[in-house]
């Protein structure tokens, strides 16, 4: 009976912390703080949506927590519905002006319409979904255009090596791997398993549902307990020692020994016009164009 639930379980759990973050601090400081290394950093990933943005478009936020997702699309002039499984914090935001029109939505059972929005965009939250699939097929559902997420790698699909030694340790343990890969069970406080992503199952998501194209890039990112949300970018020694750790891992990545944490990814519904693939090129993206299923057509 417990597993038929764990789902509605799993989405309580974090319906309540939001509505605790709303009494215990000012969670909005990450907005209202434009100044801080927070916002830095979080400002760094959004402009990873910089190929979508130069034309007029509708946009759907899905568990964008305190609105911070909606907040900064509209700074870039887009029309933005935020959404989350809770509106606690989404209705302060609102209250204070950070963002407009919201809605509470579960992920999985979202009541848009097909093609209602431009572009779908789910950052950092995907890997919080008890059922992550379900919810990227609804994000699908209800985008034209494209969805966008941008969320952690898998480091067992993304880097070959990982899953040739996982191979070669099974043989004398199953359960060996796990002292080399430390976090394979890896849960937050909160109670959901951290799902991750990889190129490669965005890929089958995308040729399974015969949709044209798909884009990646990837991203590093720092964060210790010693960074809270109003950390000022004028506190030189943190901020220098965010930016060379973040430096360091680039360095790596680029190398091609380690893979980069974060990446976006990007689904699209229709081929993109030519002035978004040269803006995904511009700013290093990763863009392929998928074969069509060759028995269904464009059905």
């Amino acid at each position: 009976m417990q597993n038929e639930s764990f789902e509605q379980l799993s989405y309580a759990a974090h319906e309540k912390m939001y509505k605790e973050s709303v009494e215990k601090f000012d969670s909005l400081k990450r907005i209202e703080d434009k100044e801080s290394i927070d916002y830095w950093r979080h400002d760094r990933m959004y402009k990873l949506l910089t190929p979508m943005l130069f034309t007029d478009s509708k946009w759907l936020t899905v568990g964008d927590g305190i609105g911070t997702d909606a907040n900064w699309l509209i700074g870039n002039k887009k029309n933005v519905v935020a959404t989350d499984i809770a509106d606690a914090l989404l209705k302060h935001s609102n209250a204070r002006g950070f963002i407009g029109e919201y809605q509470k939505q579960n992920a999985e059972r979202m009541t848009f319409k097909d093609n209602q929005f431009d572009y779908v965009l789910c950052k950092e939250s995907y890997h919080h979904f008890p059922r992550p699939y379900l919810a990227l097929y609804e994000m699908l559902r209800v985008a034209s255009n494209a969805v966008i997420m941008i969320e952690p790698i898998d480091i067992g699909v993304q880097m070959p090596y990982m899953l040739w030694l996982k191979n070669i340790l099974d043989r004398i343990d199953l359960n060996y791997i796990n002292k080399i890969w430390k976090n394979r069970a890896s849960f937050e406080i909160v109670g959901n398993y951290v799902y991750k992503v990889s190129e490669r199952e965005i890929e089958k998501v995308a040729m399974g549902m015969n949709m044209p194209a798909i884009a990646f890039k990837g991203i590093n990112d720092y964060f210790s307990g010693e960074l809270d949300f109003s950390q000022p970018r004028t506190n030189t020694k943190m901020f220098d020692k965010v930016k060379a750790k973040i430096a360091r891992r680039d360095l790596l990545c680029r190398l091609g020994f380690i893979p980069y944490q974060l990446m976006s990814c990007v689904i699209f519904k229709k081929i993109p016009t030519p002035e978004v693939k040269l803006e995904l090129e511009k700013n290093g993206y990763k863009y392929i164009e998928l074969p069509p299923n060759p028995y269904l057509g464009n059905a």
